[in-house]
């Protein structure tokens, strides 16, 4: 009879190897997991000074609302606070790395929607004028029928009772939309609101490559007065209905002349064609009160941006809301 004899040598072999081979993969994987947690803590450690860097722009652009203040409640857009360039092309100095830019927007200077309606509800018809013209204007081609209806649809959203007005909408309507949702019956907090609306889409909103949108002329801050030194010509058209492109512009135009005083806002009058046009007088001021902060930090390739309103009063500048994109 023949005996086979056992070699255990070749299974050892292959059992060195595949242990060989385990402890190479688990170092491989090792090594992406430690490679990937130092990226990840290098990211958090950039976004952090991105953070920092953006809201020092924020925090920047806060003492220039104060210190303009400080040196009388005039305001005009040859202010510093409406000038940022010198200010962020020298941030770079700040910092050892990474520069802000910052821009400051007068929120005074734009149609305040919670005025449309008085204490009592109903339309505040100064301000109901004002949102009229300023939709009926032809960048937004809305027809007159459109624009009644976006009113009375803004005036219900706002007002505390849940009648309808005319054409506008309550909660009966939004309760019937495929996502349901109540009508809010109080000011709005933010402009984006206005897309819960009926009738107001994100185009009208925000604007298309062809057509302008509501959003940069609109605030839900203010008091109603706008600060005629500041306002758009948009804006400015819609002040009166004597009021057309060519006036308006002349208006800005004179407004941008250092030699032309602007501390009365019935300065109008003394531009070329403006003498018999009349503005209310409870429509208009030369003082700001809230503004709209962008500060966007940069570093190397990558970036990080803040944007909040602020309120100014008795020389006290408060932080309202921010965000952080």
């Amino acid at each position: 009879m023949v005996k086979f004899l056992r070699d255990n040598s070749g299974m050892a072999l292959i059992l060195t190897i595949l242990i060989i081979s385990l402890i190479v993969a688990l170092t491989i994987q090792f090594n992406t997991s430690m490679r990937s947690n130092l990226h990840a803590a290098a990211n958090l450690c950039d976004g952090i000074k991105l953070g920092c860097i953006a809201r020092s722009g924020l925090n920047g652009a806060i003492a220039l609302l104060h210190e303009d203040a400080s040196s009388g409640n005039i305001d005009t857009l040859r202010e510093v606070w409406a000038n940022t360039g010198i200010f962020s092309a020298n941030s770079a100095s700040f910092f050892e790395e990474g520069r802000f830019l910052v821009e400051i927007t007068d929120l005074s200077g734009r149609i305040q929607i919670n005025q449309l309606i008085d204490k009592d509800g109903k339309y505040n018809d100064t301000q109901k004028g004002l949102l009229t013209r300023f939709l009926n204007s032809p960048e937004f081609d809305l027809d007159p029928e459109e624009v009644e209806n976006i009113i009375d649809a803004i005036k219900d959203w706002i007002d505390s009772d849940s009648e309808t007005t005319r054409f506008g909408a309550e909660g009966s309507y939004y309760q019937t939309l495929g996502k349901p949702y109540p009508c809010k019956n109080a000011p709005f907090e933010f402009l984006e609101e206005l897309l819960l609306v009926k009738g107001i889409t994100k185009e009208l909103l925000y604007g298309t490559e062809e057509r302008a949108g509501i959003s940069l002329n609109l605030s839900p801050y203010g008091d109603g007065k706008i600060n005629i030194n500041t306002a758009d010509s948009l804006v400015i058209r819609s002040l009166s209905d004597d009021i057309d492109q060519d006036l308006a512009e002349d208006m800005v135009a004179y407004r941008e002349d250092e030699d032309n005083d602007l501390s009365d806002f019935k300065w109008y009058k003394k531009v070329s064609g403006m003498a018999d046009v009349s503005i209310p007088d409870i429509l208009l001021t030369t003082s700001s009160t809230y503004f709209e902060i962008t500060s966007e930090g940069f570093m190397r390739n990558m970036s990080k941006r803040i944007k909040g309103v602020v309120e100014r009063k008795e020389k006290t500048v408060q932080i309202l809301s921010w965000k952080i994109f």
